[in-house]
């Protein structure tokens, strides 16, 4: 549950925008129940706001993901995951990282330096800092989210190509590969909707039963929404769809 409701937040970094425009704006909004089997196990959201960073006006966006229910006893997961960046090229200030998932504690904070590919990492919980050297136009967890919404080139690709980005993650650069599949159209609460299909690929292990075992749709309109997310587990699958949606700044299709 801990490592779905973290790959809400990675897989939503990739839905993309062909516009010049940017895709989003000051109070989106989404929502994503997550379940496991037929088991309504949890929420997610994600919502921009605005905030200043140095005298200089920001984009910040708030993620959340919790479990619900009966299954918040038996796994209680409470995730708060906020980032500061630019409103114009999509640049990371600030991050911070606030977890509780079955007991395991994270509070860490960044704070990047763009201008020397540096960023200063602050850990509340062990009371410890460190500068760590990272690439150029990183991007950290929740920022490349909405980085990636106004990515140029979605359209370019083909089945079967693939887009990678410098993720920054747990103290290091990862390098996120998600491969295009095609399009479909998908039947959800808000009724039949276009979708790009993806395929993030994953590490194989207890979690996940093979490399291609995460599906992403993600809305084929001018917002590229992440609508639904599918997981083949180890054990059983789960499952986040949208719920709910506010302040999209773009129509949101749906076919009759």
């Amino acid at each position: 549950m801990k490592k779905f409701i973290l790959l809400i937040f990675i897989l939503t970094a990739f839905s993309f925008d062909t516009q010049k425009e940017d895709a989003f704006g000051t109070g989106e909004f989404f929502k994503f129940r997550i379940h496991y089997g037929i088991v309504n196990a949890g929420y997610a959201t994600l919502e921009v706001k605005d905030a200043t960073v140095n005298n200089k006006k920001v984009y910040h966006a708030v993620g959340k993901g919790y479990t619900t229910g009966m299954s918040k006893f038996f796994f209680k997961v409470e995730d708060l995951y906020e980032s500061y960046f630019d409103k114009e090229n999509g640049n990371p200030y600030r991050y911070i990282r606030k977890i509780d998932e079955g007991g395991y504690t994270k509070n860490q904070e960044g704070i990047f330096n763009q201008s020397e590919n540096k960023v200063l990492v602050k850990d509340y919980k062990r009371k410890t800092e460190k500068t760590i050297v990272i690439t150029d136009n990183v991007q950290d967890i929740v920022s490349s989210f909405y980085f990636l919404r106004n990515h140029p080139n979605i359209d370019k690709l083909k089945s079967g190509e693939a887009i990678t980005i410098d993720m920054f993650f747990d103290d290091e650069i990862t390098k996120f590969k998600l491969k295009y599949v095609g399009r479909q159209d998908i039947t959800t609460k808000f009724g039949t909707v276009s979708t790009m299909v993806f395929k993030p690929l994953v590490q194989t292990g207890r979690v996940f039963k093979e490399k291609e075992s995460l599906t992403l749709w993600i809305t084929d309109d001018d917002n590229k929404v992440p609508i639904r997310i599918k997981a083949d587990l180890a054990v059983g699958s789960l499952k986040a769809d949208l719920d709910e949606y506010k302040g999209l700044k773009n129509p949101f299709k749906v076919k009759k």
